[in-house]
C-alpha cells in the first residue's frame, strides 16, 4: 500500500511548531513529535495539500515556504508513504486547536531532544542546513527501528545519526 502526504516544519522566532501526536486513535505516529500536514486529497499539488493541511491544523495560511525534498518512508509492515516535505518561515492567521495532538512552539536547538521518529531527525538536519532539494529514502523494522538511510542515492552511516 502506498500513500501521498505533506509535512511543514514552521518556524518563528528561532522555534518550530511541532505537534505531540496524542489525541488520534490508532495513530503510527502516537506519542511522537512531529510536523503539521497530511494526507492529499484528490487532484491537490504538493503545496495544495500542506496550505490546507496546515490551515486544518494549526489555523495558519502560510506566505513564505519552501519545498525541501521527498521522503520516501519504508514502514516495514507493508506501507509506503511519500512525503512532500516543507519548511515555512511566513504565516497569518491565529492559532487553533489542533484535533490530532497538541501544538507547542520549541526551541529548534531542543527539538532533537523530543520523541521523535530517529529518520525525522536526518531531515530537520538538512532543513536546518538550507540543503538544496534532495530525496531521502527511510527504511523501519515495522515499528520504531530505522534500518537504512539513503540520502540522493547515498546510504547514510546509522552509526552516526
Amino acid at each position: 500500500m502506498t500513500g501521498l502526504s505533506t509535512l511543514c516544519y514552521i518556524e518563528k522566532d528561532n522555534k518550530y511548531l511541532m505537534l505531540h501526536r496524542i489525541k488520534k486513535k490508532n495513530d503510527v505516529n502516537e506519542g511522537k513529535w512531529i510536523g503539521v500536514g497530511g494526507h492529499f486529497e484528490a487532484d491537490e499539488s504538493p503545496e495544495e495539500c500542506v496550505l490546507r493541511e496546515v490551515k486544518e491544523e494549526t489555523g495558519y495560511t502560510l506566505t513564505s515556504y519552501r519545498f525541501c525534498g521527498l521522503v520516501t518512508f519504508v514502514s516495514g509492515d507493508g506501507v509506503t508513504e511519500y512525503m512532500s516535505l516543507f519548511h515555512a518561515d511566513g504565516f497569518e492567521g491565529e492559532q487553533i486547536a489542533c484535533d490530532e495532538g497538541v501544538l507547542d512552539w520549541v526551541d529548534i536547538n531542543k527539538i532533537q531532544d523530543l520523541n521523535l521518529w530517529r529518520g525525522d531527525k536526518i531531515f530537520l538536519k538538512l532543513i536546518a542546513e538550507k540543503v538544496p532539494f534532495f530525496s531521502l529514502k527511510l527504511v523501519y523494522d515495522g515499528h520504531d527501528g530505522l534500518v537504512s538511510a539513503v540520502l540522493n542515492g547515498t546510504e547514510l552511516d546509522l552509526e552516526k545519526i
